[in-house]
């Protein structure tokens, strides 16, 4: 099915599994496609296919063999083999982002799909194969085995590019890539850091290739940067939007925020309950949903997670960890409660308890914290006198 022309240079399709584009001019593709990937010159088409499912899926002829998987995902449907870039996910192909955005003659298409909810990663975590003449090796198991999700981004730009400026779209759109899962609050599957992309991410970008004047630079200064920008993040936020249903409102959780140091739904529950009594441990199971997505409490846990990566990024030192965290967990209990008159008490309180950097101890002063601010607020509400028409009630 067409679905549109851009800059009358190029045409997008779309099947059941599968998005390509036609060139209607010559391009200049750059791509990390692992069959005729890099710079190259004479493609017609570009490509990107639901190679797999999201679960229970094999891709060992992809990695074995690419000039045959090239050429199996490109005869059913038509395609010329060896005129094609390609990309393969276990994204679905309904849930693509087609985003544009233009400057006067200019004019850059992202066109992305993308899952992140298993294979999330952060820049310099844990690798799982290592590469050698004679294939991979798997190396001792990491935390986790690495799952399914890529984001796959290709993008059109409708001028001639220098083949250094070519490249360098490619660095300007994985910086957009990461300040999208930046904004989304993506945790790492495999660290405890702040995910910067997927283990598996590609791209293929293209621009006309023609005599006469090319664009030289694709920094963020530069107007082609800055359109590369926004088109790729918007993209990205709205693939992961229909994908995994990952908004920013869906992220007001104090439970994703936490996600990263090693606690579940369950976990994070039964934590703070650990801390309070039988009676309002119960109460607290009752109404967890509503207390870890109530907006001042994500804002309050969200702050602590946030100083508690500067320590681990040495910007704050760890002689002052205990008065740090001690304060910003008092925050944490006034936000649930209510009552920031004790947070000089709470503060004090919460010090003693801080422990170390450890993201055990971390999140015990997380659970701490919540119980503390969510006895208060119950032991203000069960202490206090209310009055209703005159009448005084316990």
């Amino acid at each position: 099915m067409h679905l549109n022309t851009y800059y009358n240079g190029v045409e997008i399709y779309r099947g059941d599994k599968i998005i390509y584009a036609k060139f209607l001019k010559p391009h200049l593709v750059i791509s990390t496609c692992r069959a005729a990937g890099g710079l190259r010159a004479g493609f017609e088409y570009v490509l990107n296919y639901q190679s797999c499912e999201p679960c229970n899926h094999n891709r060992r002829l992809s990695l074995r063999d690419p000039e045959a998987y090239r050429k199996m995902i490109c005869t059913p449907h038509g395609l010329p083999a060896d005129k094609c870039a390609t990309m393969g996910t276990a994204a679905n192909m309904h849930h693509a982002a087609f985003v544009v955005q233009k400057f006067r003659e200019l004019e850059v298409v992202a066109v992305v799909t993308g899952g992140v909810e298993t294979n999330a990663g952060r820049a310099g975590d844990p690798a799982s194969v290592m590469e050698s003449e004679d294939g991979f090796e798997k190396l001792p198991p990491a935390e986790k085995i690495p799952g399914p999700g890529t984001i796959n981004i290709m993008l059109f730009i409708s001028q001639p590019l220098t083949e250094a400026a070519l490249t360098g779209t490619i660095m300007m759109a994985t910086e957009a890539k990461t300040a999208a899962l930046q904004e989304l609050a993506v945790n790492s599957r495999y660290s405890d850091g702040l995910a910067t992309g997927t283990g598996t991410d590609q791209i293929i970008v293209s621009a006309p290739d023609r005599d006469g004047f090319r664009l030289t630079w694709a920094g963020k200064h530069g107007k082609l940067g800055e359109l590369i920008g926004i088109a790729v993040k918007e993209a990205v936020k709205e693939t992961l939007a229909k994908q995994n249903g990952l908004t920013p409102m869906g992220q007001c959780s104090a439970k994703i925020h936490l996600g990263r140091f090693g606690c579940s739904r369950a976990s994070m529950r039964d934590g703070i309950a650990s801390h309070l009594e039988v009676e309002h441990a119960e109460t607290l199971r009752n109404n967890f949903q509503g207390i870890i997505r109530d907006p001042v409490t994500v804002a309050a846990v969200a702050a602590l997670v946030h100083i508690r990566d500067k320590f681990s990024w040495g910007i704050l030192p760890d002689s002052c960890w205990q008065e740090i965290m001690g304060t910003a967990a008092a925050q944490v209990a006034c936000a649930i409660c209510g009552q920031y008159e004790q947070m000089e008490q709470f503060r004090h309180k919460l010090a003693k308890e801080a422990g170390n950097k450890e993201n055990n101890d971390f999140l015990n002063l997380c659970y701490q914290a919540m119980a503390l601010g969510f006895a208060n607020k119950w032991s203000l509400i069960t202490n206090k006198d209310y009055t209703d028409k005159g009448e005084e009630k316990t």
